[in-house]
């Protein structure tokens, strides 16, 4: 897993993270899924849950655990959001010692494990929190951008707006979908960062889930294009037990 902390400019910046992704509506899209497939479900871990933003408003209606990589993001949900409970760990072998409801994936983490064996110990990680007919909810990119022309967009900064160029990459070997981007800030400064994602196919989604004992029930259109790609909602059920 590459350190996204290092590469990507929102993850070094929490505070500007939480602002740009202040219209996400992913936590609402996992809360109708799990109403549709598992109404009675009353615990939840999120894995990658970066600030908690995903996880406050999930946590008005489920007990919430978030787990995520890097420990400024950890550090800033414990400033913003104290009452929640977020740890610090690796979703390739972090095990908390408890099994949840709801496993849910959310906000594209998944796509930063690129190694197929890691992308297996991800879902081992999965099933090791999963009670007997527990959902999985993921959110992860399905195709790639292929587009090579730049866009420009802009950006809400706490310092005012900041423009955006952003251009894309495809691997095929390696189903590595390369997001480029130049920042001009408001102060004049400039910065670039990137972010590498790992496409996974529907096929292949599938037969991780059932490498790890879960059994697709839905799959339904995420975002949809822009600039993050198409993605999908993948519902899954543990069926051990």
């Amino acid at each position: 897993m590459q350190r996204v902390e290092a590469t990507n400019l929102l993850y070094r910046d929490p505070t500007l993270y939480d602002l740009v992704q202040a219209d996400s509506t992913g936590a609402e899209t996992c809360r109708k899924l799990i109403e549709r497939h598992r109404p009675d479900a009353r615990t939840l871990v999120d894995f990658g849950c970066g600030t908690g933003r995903d996880l406050e408003i999930l946590a008005k209606r489920f007990e919430c655990t978030g787990v995520d990589l890097q420990s400024g993001m950890v550090d800033h949900a414990h400033q913003a959001r104290p009452r929640l409970d977020i740890r610090t760990g690796d979703m390739r072998t972090v095990r908390l010692g408890k099994r949840m409801d709801v496993v849910a994936c959310m906000g594209n983490s998944l796509a930063y494990v690129h190694d197929n064996n890691e992308i297996s110990q991800v879902f081992a990680t999965f099933a090791a929190h999963a009670r007997p007919g527990a959902l999985l909810v993921l959110c992860s990119p399905i195709a790639p951008i292929p587009r090579t022309e730049p866009t420009t967009a802009t950006v809400d900064t706490p310092r005012g707006p900041a423009a955006v160029t952003i251009h894309h990459t495809w691997d095929l070997r390696t189903q590595i979908n390369t997001m480029h981007r130049h920042w001009v800030l408001p102060s004049g400064d400039e910065a670039r960062d990137e972010i590498r994602r790992r496409v996974l196919f529907p096929r292949e989604l599938e037969c991780y889930t059932a490498g790890a004992d879960f059994e697709m029930v839905d799959m339904t259109d995420g975002a949809g294009g822009g600039l993050t790609g198409p993605t999908a909602y993948t519902v899954a059920r543990y069926t051990r037990g």
